[in-house]
């Protein structure tokens, strides 16, 4: 199985969801206070307990008020604002507080379930998961996701950016990197990229999906495509140089990585791009 090098990965992930879930090296905790060296799977409950470990005691009260709140009437609807006001609070008020904002997020949508609500907490967890390298993380954001993004299907069985989104929690929730998994995701995705040519979520997933299995001229291929119909796209420009640096074609991933620079104004982002277009001269 391909491992993408520091160019393409670390670049994309600090861009894109690196300030929500920052990639973890193995030394370090994770979200929530779950260690990436954890082994066993995690649940829910995991994720919670470790994360309000880190709260005040006056935060905490706030919490566990909130998780009480519902006792009578009208449940459906009391749950969902309290899930809801759990999520804002994990959002707004803690520092590296996603995993238990998306946790909370997703069960409000789940109560919901509306196509909009279901997709939107899916997405959350999928955008993130690309940048997450915890194992037993990975594989809980990746279980949520899947069980959204088919429940939104449930829904709008016919909606194809649904269907790329569960074949990329395939592909970038895959245990270890399982070819069995990302070919199963890879699949899905190109069920609708065979049918709509013109999707370019479909073709730009394909791309990933490409590095993540080691087919690199095909990866290389899809994204071509992407940025020429969407020339602005930077993380496409991003990991399509990646790709070239990792082939060792410098003009080429020069040639992405300046294309991505004219178009970002972070300027810690810029600093990792030009140092990856000095170490290419």
């Amino acid at each position: 199985m391909y491992v993408a090098g520091i160019g393409v990965l670390l670049l994309t992930a600090l861009y894109f969801f690196g300030r929500t879930v920052p990639p973890q090296k193995k030394s370090e905790p994770s979200e929530g206070g779950q260690g990436a060296s954890i082994s066993r799977p995690v649940s829910s409950q995991d994720i919670l307990q470790a994360s309000q470990s880190k709260l005040t005691p006056t935060q905490l009260e706030y919490v566990t008020r909130l998780q009480h709140a519902v006792v009578r009437g009208d449940v459906k609807d009391q749950q969902i604002h309290a899930d809801r006001s759990l999520a804002a609070f994990w959002r707004d008020s803690v520092q590296n507080g996603f995993l238990p904002f998306a946790y909370y997020t997703s069960e409000a949508a789940k109560l919901e379930n509306s196509e909009k609500s279901l997709t939107f907490a899916a997405q959350l967890f999928l955008g993130s998961l690309r940048g997450q390298e915890n194992p037993a993380i990975k594989s809980w954001m990746a279980t949520n996701a899947k069980e959204l993004f088919e429940k939104a299907l449930e829904l709008n069985p016919q909606n194809d950016s649904t269907k790329v989104g569960l074949g990329a929690s395939y592909v970038f929730g895959s245990a270890a990197g399982s070819p069995t998994e990302v070919m199963q995701g890879i699949q899905r995705i190109l069920e609708v990229a065979r049918r709509d040519t013109s999707n370019m979520y479909a073709q730009f997933m394909l791309g990933w999906g490409g590095i993540v299995s080691g087919q690199l001229d095909k990866a290389i291929e899809r994204l071509t495509t992407v940025v020429r119909h969407q020339p602005a796209n930077i993380e496409a420009l991003l990991l399509l140089a990646g790709v070239h640096e990792q082939q060792g074609n410098k003009a080429d991933a020069i040639k992405w990585y300046q294309a991505a620079r004219k178009l970002i104004d972070n300027p810690e982002m810029i600093k990792e791009i030009d140092q990856s277009i000095q170490s290419l001269r």
